[in-house]
């Protein structure tokens, strides 16, 4: 399986096209969005490129191949303009009979407070903006940073997950920012 993971949009149209452009070219079946679609936040400045109702039909043309869970700058006005699911806080996605990729945006559940999982699962969240691709005791921590207000020093980032790897992304030009194996 292959999936593409995303976070932390904000609203810039800027990134999302150069996102979906890199997910047209990817090879993944699904995209997964972290949380915060639209909105940039009180505490953000404004992204590049603030287009909110446009990011909004960008990302509909791609509904049936979107994986979202809602973040803390989602809101109810927002599931008027997208056209897929994201009103849950968390989801599961199974791979293979034993482990499963917890999505989650990172304000509720992070790496502070996990949900329970088991052995081997690999917890996917954003919220920060900073990349993360890590073991941490029998589990996988994963964040794919943001395609729009990156922090901490990082460039806009994806992420991908891919032959046995969970891979952090430069959303300009793709070079590899983190990685993990996912088998144990």
């Amino acid at each position: 399986m292959r999936l593409m993971i995303a976070s932390d949009i904000h609203g810039s149209l800027a990134a999302t096209r150069r996102l979906l452009a890199a997910f047209d070219v990817s090879g993944a079946r699904w995209l997964v969005l972290l949380g915060d679609f639209l909105n940039h936040g009180p505490r953000n400045p404004l992204p590049e490129d603030y287009r909110p109702a446009e990011v909004a039909a960008a990302l509909n043309a791609y509904r049936q191949r979107i994986i979202a869970v809602r973040g803390n700058c989602d809101s109810e006005v927002d599931e008027m303009l997208l056209d897929f699911p994201f009103s849950a806080p968390w989801q599961q996605v199974l791979l293979g009979e034993t482990r499963r990729l917890f999505l989650t945006h990172g304000h509720l559940y992070h790496p502070a407070h996990l949900p329970p999982l088991a052995p081997g699962d690999a917890f996917l969240y954003g919220h920060t903006h900073i990349p993360q691709a890590e073991r941490a005791g029998e589990h996988i921590l994963f964040n794919p940073g943001s395609v729009s207000l990156p922090k901490g020093g990082f460039p806009a980032s994806y992420g991908l997950l891919a032959d046995g790897r969970l891979q952090v992304l430069s959303l300009d030009g793709g070079e590899t920012i983190a990685q993990v194996a996912i088998t144990f």
